[in-house]
């Protein structure tokens, strides 16, 4: 029972990580979206770069949540 407890945990906390870089990369996504005009080619490299690595942390969390459950 304590290990359920602690699996459900730690779920939900992979989750709510994985909701917060999502929404982070969907932010830098907006920001080129709005912005893109009068963005240097630099600053358009970096939000990609920051978008690219929100979306791996997010799958990051995805994927410890699937493998936790899965065992």
């Amino acid at each position: 029972m304590a290990n359920e407890i602690k699996k459900t945990v730690k779920d939900v906390g992979d989750a709510v990580k994985e909701g917060v870089h999502r929404g982070n990369a969907d932010a830098e996504r907006e920001t080129r979206d709005e912005f893109g005009d009068v963005m240097t080619p630099g600053e358009k490299a970096g939000s990609i770069g920051r978008e690219v690595s929100e979306k791996g942390k997010a799958e990051f969390d995805r994927m410890k949540r699937k493998t936790r459950d899965a065992t």
